[in-house]
């Protein structure tokens, strides 16, 4: 068997472990979990830490379950949040739960009929059949008030303005008997997760030494954060999404490829599988001249390949050497096939009435979509920001019309240095 714990610490993955974690996984195959949230119908780049743990921990031989919050979803967690989210209806979770199954089954693997195949749960599973006095006998009666109020994520909580609902200051005692139940119905011994779950998690170790006198471990891998400050995971445009009609593959790869240095140093060891030796040659040769991005662009291939398929890759990297390798040529140089082939490249349609008639440069941003008002259409043209068929935008006083079409169909629009756009005329 891999050793697994030290194949995690040599990545960066393992922030928090409780004693013994290491010496149960090489005593035997262990099944662990993860939990996932369902309050969207994708996962997105954040859920990515999760989802190769578990391949790791199946790759060294052991069984992974990943359970999705059904139950948990109804309550919402407080973890690293400053107020309480919005709750979602059984409808929608449900909704959400099984196109997060489905995600995950790309990933992991569940229809072998090895001993470590891995396992979906959803915890509305075994909450939908216990009552409230149910729960608050069987398990509130084994956790005290005092034990939950030193937890950090509702010690932060209680002492913000918002304060802290009944409902949230439940939750870990919900996911504390996730762990147990799975204890017992699934010989659960481990549950891996973000560190800001350590709390949570350690409720459910908790739970199942004074309800069964059990033992039970964890571990907990870093919150993934970027060196400039910004929060992981998020753009201008939002989160990036697993789910390509969400976040195009080229959208996807162009998040990685923009990674900087110190990131992309950290990140290719978290969220590829390449080994040792050949992350130190690529750090080593990257470090000889940087200019030439030799990280990111592993580091972009390794994880849309992943997410999405070797295809999607090569289409993402087409895509982006026609809108970069050679961005001094004109627009007028893309043949029509070239635009129509840019995969993931955001595309609008367009009133072509309005260009024959001309129309106002600022009118044409925001109707299309590229921007979604013309004071940040303004701002963006006035700094430069903005080109039209790869010219920059000189004044907000533009009339775009027909002499702005290539091949009397379609507008390139390049906002800031990634976002590209193609509309049509309709």
């Amino acid at each position: 068997m891999v050793q697994l714990i030290d194949e995690l610490q040599w990545r960066g993955m393992i922030q928090d472990i409780m004693p013994g974690t290491r010496e149960q996984l090489e005593k035997e195959m262990t099944t662990a979990y993860i939990g996932f949230d369902p309050t969207a119908d994708s996962l997105h780049i954040g859920s990515l830490v999760p989802i190769i743990l578990l391949v790791h921990l199946q790759k060294a031989g052991h069984k992974p379950i990943a359970l999705v919050g059904g139950a948990t979803g109804m309550v919402g967690d407080p973890s690293g949040k400053s107020e309480e989210r919005n709750l979602l209806g059984e409808d929608v979770l449900l909704h959400n739960v099984a196109c997060v199954k489905k995600q995950l089954e790309r990933f992991l693997d569940f229809n072998s009929d090895a001993p470590n195949a891995a396992e979906m749960a959803n915890n509305y599973d075994w909450f939908r059949e216990i009552s409230f006095l149910d729960f608050i006998r069987d398990v509130g009666k084994h956790i005290t008030v005092n034990y939950m109020m030193a937890k950090d994520s509702v010690k932060k909580r209680l002492e913000g303005e918002q304060g802290m609902s009944f409902t949230e200051f439940t939750y870990q005692l919900v996911q504390g008997y996730d762990f147990y139940w799975l204890y017992k119905n699934k010989n659960c011994k481990l549950q891996m997760g973000g560190s800001d779950q350590w709390g949570n998690i350690v409720t459910g170790t908790e739970l199942i030494r004074r309800k069964c006198g059990g033992e039970a471990f964890a571990f907990t891998c870093p919150l993934i954060k970027k060196a400039d400050g910004g929060k992981f995971g998020k753009t201008e445009s939002g989160n990036i999404w697993l789910d390509a009609n969400k976040t195009s593959p080229y959208q996807f790869y162009q998040f990685w490829l923009n990674a900087n240095d110190s990131d992309a140093a950290d990140w290719i060891r978290i969220f590829s599988f390449l080994d040792q030796p050949t992350i130190n040659t690529l750090i080593t040769g990257h470090q000889a001249d940087p200019s030439k991005r030799i990280l990111q662009k592993a580091l972009a291939k390794e994880v849309t390949c992943f997410v999405h398929g070797e295809e999607e890759y090569h289409k993402a990297v087409e895509t982006t050497v026609k809108l970069f390798s050679n961005a001094d040529a004109p627009a007028e140089s893309l043949s029509e096939s070239d635009l129509q082939e840019m995969e993931g490249v955001i595309t609008f349609h367009y009133d072509r009435a309005k260009i024959e008639a001309g129309t106002d440069v600022l009118s044409f941003l925001t109707e299309t979509g590229c921007f979604p008002s013309k004071g940040e259409a303004r701002k963006m043209i006035q700094n430069g920001g903005v080109s039209i068929n790869r010219k920059k935008l000189e004044s907000t006083e533009t009339k775009l019309d027909l002499t702005f079409l290539l091949h009397n169909k379609y507008i390139l629009v390049q906002k800031g240095k990634k976002n590209y756009y193609l509309v049509t005329m309709a």
